[in-house]
């Protein structure tokens, strides 16, 4: 394990020394870079990781594994940037057709190695994420086609994000006595579960900040305690493309710690309240009461004009350049920054791979890496599929028997 992280988290990959630095932004806000990975987002963080640890153990045993992942940005091109040309592993990754930003797109469409197969599905993420709990509720055909994940359901991913939140402490503090804020733009709880995680190890974080976009189904829930998942058409498609969610597949596991590791109870909430009504009501339950106090989140949600406010305003103030989802974490950790305790902003991308938003609020395109100049422009492979989760395990079943043949 040693050997693989210090394999994994290198200048090389990562650009810095530090791999997650924490630069101030303004008076007691800081901003943790989290995005100096090969895809310039956070997933790359874990993602990294996890790659090398799959290979590893997939050649320990002589196997091999499909992965089956679904993304709404970020997630797909750390993926497939971590597991290309990884010896034993295919990826299959799912996205909403049309619905990512051109530079997000390009990072995953442009690819063309033999293992890497993306499918635009005619929906929205929530469909591509509902396509693969189907799957994973196969176990026969995950059985026959050794197929595995690597969303935020995973949780080796949420482990090795864990990591970050006590480097950001400690780089902020000058001992363990002092509490520290964090805000984390999230849409499907991943990246604030493993804060939560930390907290509940006994890293000394006062509060846990979700930032959403105009996708607010989180902050509904922490403000008011209904979660309510919401259909196709009522989800937006935003400036902060990532978090464009509307069910919080991680929301789960926190309920599950907030009732008190009730397992019967949590089942029938997500199992069948939610799959009925679409939705449960913990308002007026004791434990959702406690929710602030006991496991110190709060939430935020902010709009396309706010994201253009806080990039303007960050980059005349500051002289900084952040991107639209971390803007929304901005705009939020705003409202609830307090002066005596540090507030730390988990960045989530770097502003290139929004750049038509950056160039809406500052007039003119952010900076580009060399290595993603034309990116665009590259030929691009991927296999546009309908909604439906019969399908998309055709098309696995078809790549996959295909060498055997």
């Amino acid at each position: 394990m040693k050997a693989i992280c210090e394999r994994t988290y290198t200048p090389a990959i990562f650009g810095t020394d530090e791999i997650a630095p924490v630069r101030p932004l303004e008076a007691g806000v800081y901003v943790q870079e989290l995005s100096n990975g090969p895809t310039l987002a956070f997933k790359d963080m874990a993602m990294q990781l996890l790659g090398n640890l799959l290979e590893y153990e997939l050649a320990r045993r002589h196997e091999e594994l499909n992965i089956l992942g679904a993304t709404s940005g970020d997630t797909g091109s750390a993926a497939e940037y971590a597991m290309r040309g990884k010896k034993g592993v295919r990826v299959f990754m799912m996205s909403p057709h049309g619905r990512m930003s051109a530079f997000q797109q390009a990072q995953m469409f442009s690819l063309q190695d033999d293992n890497i197969h993306n499918i635009a599905i005619e929906g929205v993420f929530d469909d591509c994420q509902d396509i693969l709990k189907a799957v994973s509720r196969d176990p026969e055909f995950k059985r026959r086609f050794k197929i595995g994940a690597v969303n935020s359901i995973n949780w080796g991913r949420l482990v090795a994000q864990v990591v970050y939140y006590f480097y950001g402490y400690f780089q902020v503090t000058e001992d363990s006595s002092t509490h520290v804020d964090f805000t984390v733009p999230s849409g499907n709880f991943g990246n604030i579960c493993a804060g939560h995680v930390a907290r509940m190890m006994g890293l000394p974080i006062a509060r846990l900040v979700i930032a959403t976009n105009e996708n607010d189904v989180l902050d509904e829930f922490f403000r008011t305690g209904v979660y309510r998942v919401r259909g196709r058409a009522d989800t937006h498609e935003t400036s902060s493309p990532s978090m464009d969610i509307s069910k919080a597949s991680n929301l789960e596991r926190f309920v599950f710690d907030m009732l008190g590791r009730d397992a019967v109870r949590t089942r029938s909430l997500f199992d069948d309240q939610l799959r009925e009504r679409g939705s449960f009501d913990l308002g007026g339950d004791p434990a959702f009461v406690e929710v602030a106090t006991r496991f110190g989140f709060r939430s935020g949600s902010s709009t396309h004009a706010d994201r253009l406010a806080t990039i303007r305003d960050t980059w005349r103030r500051h002289d900084t350049l952040i991107d639209p989802h971390t803007a929304d974490g901005v705009k939020v950790a705003r409202m609830h920054a307090v002066p005596e305790t540090p507030m730390v902003v988990l960045e989530t991308a770097l502003p290139i791979k929004f750049a038509g938003t950056i160039k809406e609020a500052l007039g003119r395109e952010p900076d580009r890496p060399q290595r993603f100049i034309g990116i665009e422009d590259l030929p691009k492979r991927f296999k546009v599929l309908p909604a439906d989760a019969q399908t998309v395990k055709n098309y696995v079943a078809e790549i996959v028997l295909v060498p055997a043949e």
